[in-house]
Formats: C-alpha cells, sequence, structure tokens
C-alpha cells in the first residue's frame, strides 16, 4: 500500500494493497525475564498447538523489553514513553515441519491499567496486506477511549514484514501496483517489469516464499494467543486486516473473543486482482474531490467546475505518455502513464479536507509541470516520489507482494489481462487498466494450500462507507452475509477507507466501543451519516 502525505499515510495504513507504504526495520530484540504471575497464567490457560511439535511454540515463554532500538529509533521510543513493552514469539517457518526452521514474529504491549475491569488482550492488523501494527496499540487505546484500559493491547508486525523476520526481494522499486498505460507498448513494458519482480523475489527467497500467506500469518496469531496465556483473543482489523481477521476465525473458531472488521474484504474478492471491480467507486471519489478542488480553483488552479478538474486530470495523465519531469533540483522524477494513475488513486481513499488539499497540491504540481513549469517539491512528496520509484519501501512492496501472491493464483496469461484492460478502458479510461493489470503474482509459483472458504459463522462487528473505493461497500454487504451472526454499521455518504478511531465519526466510535465494553453486539444493523463539510 505510495503514500504522498502524512494523511495518506495513515490512511493507507489501513488500508488495501494498493502500494508498499510500510517501512521496514531489522529486527526487534527482547531482553526481560516475564512476571512469575505472566508465567503461571500462560502456563495455565494456553491453549495447545493444532498438531504434533506445536505445544512448544504455544508454550514459550516471551521476554518483554524495551521497544527502543538505538539512539535514532523514534517508533521505540515513543512506544516507550506510551509505556508500550516489546518482544519477540518465536514461530515455526512450516507449521507442517514445527521441528524445522524458525521464525520470529515481533509483537508489542501496552497493558491494561484497569485490572480490576480486564477484559483480555486485543491483537492488531492496520491491513496492507504486509502492514505492521508494532507502533498502534497507543492509537488503538486512544480510539477505544474509556474501555480502552481495561485491554492488553497487542500490535504485531506480520511474518516477514517490519520487525520480524525480514524479506528482502531487492526490489528497485516501492510498489508493483501501476497502470497499463495508455498504449499497448507501456502494457508490454509491464508484462516484462512484473516478471522482472517475481524473478528477483524468487531468486533471492525461493526457500520461504511457500510460507509467507495468510493463513500461516493467522497460524502465528494463534501462537501468540497462546504464548500471552489467553484462552480467547479479541481482534481489531482494518482491510486486508479483515481478511486475516476472518481467516483466522475459520482456522480456529472458538478461540475469539470481541471481533471488529473495518472496511471489509470477502474471502471470495481478495486476491492478486484486488481492485477489479472497484472502479465506479474510485471514479465517484475521484469526481467527489474534483468539485471540492474547483471550488477552490484560487488555491490550485485545476479548473472552475467539477468537468474542468477532472479533464486537467486526463489531460496530465495523457501528458505522462510522453514522460512528464516534475520537481526542481535536486528533487527531480521523471513519470509515465503507468505512474500517475497509481498516484491519483492512491490518494482517493480519504475524503478529508487534509487529504483532500494534499491531493489538490500534487496535481497542480503535475499540470503545471505539463504546461512546463517545474515547481518545487513538498519535502512530503519528495519522499513519496523517492519511495515509489527508487525503491525506498521496496522491502515492504515485496513482503505485501508474496503474501497475496501466496494466497490466491493469478490468471497467467498476459493476453487475458490485455483483454480485461481494453474492456474496462471505454467506460472506466483511469482506473480500469490499473485495477486490471498485470501483476507479479501471474510469475509467481502457485500457492502451498487452497484459499480459505467460510464455513463457520462468526459474531463479528463490520464497519462500513458506502463509498470506500479501496474494499468496497458491497464487499462489507458480502461478508456480514456470510456471517449470519454478525453486525454492520454503515457509514453514509463517506469516499473512505477505515473508519473507527481514524475518521472521526463518533457515531462509529461510540458504537464499536460499546460493543468492546460489553461484548453484546447490536440487535440490528446500524447506521451513521457523515457530517457535512
Amino acid at each position: 500500500m505510495i503514500t504522498l502525505s502524512p494523511a495518506l499515510r495513515r490512511a493507507w495504513a489501513a488500508g488495501v494493497a494498493l502500494a508498499a507504504c510500510f517501512a521496514a526495520s531489522p529486527a526487534v530484540s527482547a531482553a526481560t525475564v516475564p512476571p512469575v504471575a505472566d508465567r503461571d497464567r500462560a502456563a495455565a490457560l494456553a491453549g495447545h498447538g493444532t498438531g504434533p511439535g506445536l505445544d512448544r511454540y504455544y508454550r514459550q515463554r516471551l521476554a518483554w523489553g524495551s521497544c527502543v532500538q538505538g539512539p535514532d529509533d523514534s517508533m521505540g521510543h515513543g512506544l516507550e514513553k506510551a509505556g508500550v513493552r516489546c518482544a519477540e514469539v518465536t514461530v515455526p517457518l512450516d507449521y507442517a515441519d514445527p521441528r524445522g526452521r524458525t521464525i520470529t514474529v515481533a509483537i508489542s504491549r501496552l497493558q491494561a491499567t484497569d485490572t480490576r475491569h480486564r477484559i483480555g488482550s486485543m491483537l492488531l492488523n492496520n491491513g496492507g496486506p504486509g502492514g505492521p501494527a508494532l507502533q498502534s496499540p497507543p492509537d488503538a487505546r486512544k480510539a477505544m477511549k474509556a474501555v480502552g484500559p481495561r485491554y492488553d493491547i497487542i500490535g504485531f508486525d506480520p511474518r516477514f514484514v517490519g520487525r520480524s523476520t525480514p524479506l528482502d526481494c531487492g526490489w528497485p522499486v516501492g510498489t508493483s501496483i501501476l497502470s497499463a498505460g495508455l498504449s499497448r507498448a507501456s502494457f508490454e513494458r509491464q508484462v516484462a517489469f512484473q516478471k522482472g519482480l517475481a524473478d528477483k523475489c524468487r531468486a533471492t527467497n525461493a526457500s520461504v516464499l511457500p510460507h509467507i500467506s495468510t493463513r500461516n500469518t493467522a497460524r502465528d496469531m494463534d501462537v501468540i494467543r497462546g504464548a500471552l496465556g489467553e484462552r480467547k483473543i479479541s481482534y481489531l482489523g482494518y482491510s486486508y486486516g479483515t481478511y486475516l481477521g476472518t481467516v483466522y476465525t475459520q482456522l480456529f473458531p472458538g478461540r475469539f473473543d470481541r471481533t471488529v472488521l473495518d472496511g471489509a474484504l470477502t474471502p471470495d474478492g481478495y486476491g492478486p486482482r484486488l481492485l477489479q471491480g472497484a472502479e465506479p467507486e474510485n471514479e465517484r471519489a475521484l469526481s467527489d474531490w474534483a468539485a471540492w478542488a474547483a471550488r477552490r480553483n484560487v488555491t490550485y488552479g485545476l479548473g472552475r467546475t467539477r468537468a474542468d478538474v477532472l479533464a486537467t486530470v486526463r489531460s496530465v495523465v495523457a501528458a505522462s505518455a510522453r514522460g512528464l519531469t516534475v520537481g526542481t533540483a535536486p528533487d527531480v522524477f521523471r513519470l509515465d502513464d503507468t505512474q500517475v494513475p497509481s498516484l491519483i488513486t492512491a490518494e482517493i481513499a480519504d475524503d478529508t479536507d487534509a487529504q483532500r488539499a494534499a491531493l489538490g497540491e500534487h496535481m497542480a504540481v503535475l499540470a503545471k509541470a505539463v504546461s512546463g513549469q517545474p515547481t518545487r517539491l513538498s519535502p512530503q512528496f519528495a519522499a513519496a516520489l523517492r519511495s515509489m520509484l527508487n525503491g525506498e519501501d521496496a522491502k515492504s512492496a515485496g513482503a505485501q507482494t508474496a503474501i497475496i501472491c501466496g494466497d490466491k493464483p493469478a490468471p497467467r496469461d498476459p493476453e487475458r489481462y490485455w483483454r480485461d484492460i481494453e474492456r474496462s478502458r471505454a467506460e472506466h479510461a483511469l482506473f480500469g487498466p490499473l485495477t486490471n493489470n498485470i501483476g507479479p503474482c501471474a510469475f509467481w509459483d502457485r500457492p502451498r494450500e487452497k484459499p480459505t472458504q467460510v464455513r463457520h459463522d462468526a459474531p463479528a462487528l463490520i464497519v462500513a462507507a458506502t463509498g470506500d473505493p479501496r474494499a468496497t461497500y458491497r464487499n462489507s454487504l458480502a461478508l456480514h452475509g456470510l456471517l449470519p451472526s454478525s453486525q454492520l454499521i454503515t457509514l453514509k455518504g463517506a469516499n473512505r477507507h477505515g473508519i473507527y478511531g481514524r475518521y472521526g465519526s463518533a457515531c462509529v466510535d461510540g458504537k464499536v466501543n460499546r460493543y468492546l465494553a460489553t461484548g453484546k453486539l447490536p440487535k440490528d444493523d446500524q447506521t451513521c451519516v457523515k457530517r457535512a463539510d
């Protein structure tokens, strides 16, 4: 999941697989011996494994220590200040061979302070796939308001992400999510480019790629549950994290407690072509932003009407097919028609004024570049372009792709992608060539396991915005149908991906926190309405 601004980084941290926006870091160290009470509780309550040889993982003792890895570790220092402690959980690389090679999963914990009314542990996932959550317990506690102190809040970096055992595919770019461009020639370049990414990752990581999957991450979650000494664990997942949470409920029925799934994906809808079919929602979000920008034409100069702004966007994409030079020394970048649509798509999953302003500023820079007026880039925009084009987030992009490709197979024939691109281009000129484009999964080895199917009901609370351009509202409705005991909170009128605790909807936040406090789902589906601009 490119980020072009702090607001976008927050949005995509909860978001779907559109770019690798998460910075990888070295493995965490944990140094202290757990208190006797922790060890006793773990020994008494931990669930056992689901196969021979797994008990030692479930019974392991966690050594909680400082999250700080050095004087320049700003995240670690922030967690330290918030009272968060970190540890490593050892898990098998291959759950079919638990006596074989092991890897580590980095976790963090913000302990409950209201111990008299403690509910249990809550595990977090921010989406991605491949999004870290080691840093997230303080933000989650803030979102949970009065009920937060009743939980041990657990962040974790999934296997091969962040401070867990890392994966480095050696990619030269920070995202593989790109458009096919405006021509057959640009598509052919994409085919070669995406195949090169797959080949490079296989050449350096062939021994671990078969074990990078959502099902194995869910198994790691259950080991974490056991190592924490919990019979059941609560869960908060955004975007891809809703798929991970659903997989956990299917692999480990009876081991989950209160479960919140925000911006849901269905098992059938999740896969390498994740955004296929979401073109209307993306176009609606772009159109709404264009109307917002038109009312601020004095600031951005993109057009006085919605139609004028959209025409400016189309002209920028058309000009990029010839190559578009952006920025002034020392931050100068060359963009093309495969990259510009990706930048636009990345920024429209958040309809807050701050994010809309960021997109307005960036489109103004691109429009001036088209007219031959180089413009100095903001530090945030320059950093985002470096990440996308120069591979500063390449480790995150590789991990993200490895998870998606390890979960479901993709079509292999490039001609199938081209037919889909051409079929969608007439109606969805900007987004169709991106949502239907070929990716590395077309050249990846087949997954070891079949995709997860929903066979067990789960009483989860699903949160969804009607205009979500990433995990469309249709996905949340479909998952709600697959889980008859679930309830749905709908936020009407928002073009936003990731709502609870992140969007400022007191209505949504209050309903979720009531569920987290009582454990009782609403009797009926609930509806909230976006505040007027």
